[in-house]
């Protein structure tokens, strides 16, 4: 990991950092994440470490054990289940509460063409951050800050249980997105609603499919 500047907002750079090595497969579900360990590879103390990781814990991203450490938090069927039958409901309601304009709809447009070109490059890290802003993009035009702020979570604990299916589910969301958008753009809600619930249910059937192969 790179290291750190000094600076007053240290320990939200800290936060960011390990995040978004979480996110990313870098720290995996068996690393061990140590306060000393972190601080070391960061150049920092661990202050603002120990403040990170419990952070991360209370979003769900990493679970803390006494005198053990932290760990990528690792997901149970159940789980994974539960977690995709609520954002099941977050984007079908974002779908009706969105205000639809073209600057929203060329936003997806340009968002659709750069998860197609990212895919044919092989960028995985820059596939999946368009994946996510592509569903942003949807919930942000509903206005509805705090419907953002759990959307997002929920995304990210998507985001760490799908390392396993990347794979098999990758290449369906320029299709997926496509659909959603010609929906919106025709003003046809119920078939937006549609085209996003048949998304994330591929995406979660192929997930539990995956999860149940590996255990």
């Amino acid at each position: 990991m790179i290291k750190l500047a000094k600076i007053p907002n240290l320990t939200e750079l800290t936060y960011r950092s390990i995040k978004q090595n979480v996110l990313n497969g870098t720290l995996g579900e068996l690393s061990r994440l140590t306060e000393e360990s972190l601080a070391t590879q960061l150049g920092i103390s661990k202050s603002p470490v120990r403040e990170a990781l419990n952070r991360l814990e209370a979003e769900g991203l990493v679970r803390i054990e006494a005198r053990r450490g932290a760990y990528v938090r690792q997901f149970s069927a159940k789980e994974i289940k539960d977690l995709y039958e609520l954002r099941e409901v977050l984007e079908m309601h974002a779908i009706d509460a969105a205000n639809i304009t073209p600057k929203l709809l060329s936003d997806l447009s340009a968002s659709i063409n750069r998860t197609k070109k990212f895919l044919k490059n092989g960028n995985k890290l820059e596939h999946i951050e368009e994946d996510m802003r592509f569903h942003n993009l949807i919930t942000a035009a509903t206005g509805n800050q705090e419907l953002c702020r759990v959307l997002d979570n929920v995304q990210q604990k998507a985001l760490l249980c799908r390392s396993k299916s990347y794979e098999l589910s990758a290449t369906t969301a320029p299709v997926a997105h496509t659909k959603i958008y010609q929906a919106l753009k025709k003003d046809s809600r119920r078939e937006a609603r549609l085209a996003m619930r048949e998304h994330i249910v591929f995406v979660r059937e192929r997930l539990l499919a995956t999860f149940k192969t590996s255990s």
